[in-house]
C-alpha cells in the first residue's frame, strides 16, 4: 500500500496534512511519502489548487485537508483491521 501526501513549499494547509497524515499512518505501522507539486510540472497543472492532496494506492482520497477519521477507515479498510 502506498500513501503520498502532495504538497509545495509555503502551505500551512500541507503542514496540517503531513502532521495527520503522519498520526493516523503511525497507527497502522505505515509510513507515508511527501512530494513537491512544484518539481512535477504535470503534477503543478493537475493539483495546483488543490494542495495538499492524500493519495492512497493511487487514489486522491483527500485534498485541502485531511480528514483523519476518514483515512483511519480507509487504511483499517486495507490493512485488513476493520471492525
Amino acid at each position: 500500500m502506498t500513501i503520498e501526501l502532495l504538497t509545495k513549499p509555503g502551505c500551512h494547509l500541507c503542514e496540517a496534512a503531513r502532521q495527520t497524515t503522519g498520526q493516523v499512518a503511525a497507527q497502522f505501522g505505515l509510513s507515508f511519502t511527501e512530494r513537491n507539486i512544484q518539481e512535477d510540472p504535470d503534477l503543478m497543472e493537475r493539483y495546483r489548487n488543490e494542495i495538499p492532496v492524500l493519495l492512497v494506492d493511487g487514489e486522491v482520497k483527500d485534498f485541502w485537508q485531511v480528514n483523519a477519521k476518514r483515512l483511519t477507515k480507509i487504511l483499517a479498510r486495507k490493512t485488513g483491521q476493520a471492525n
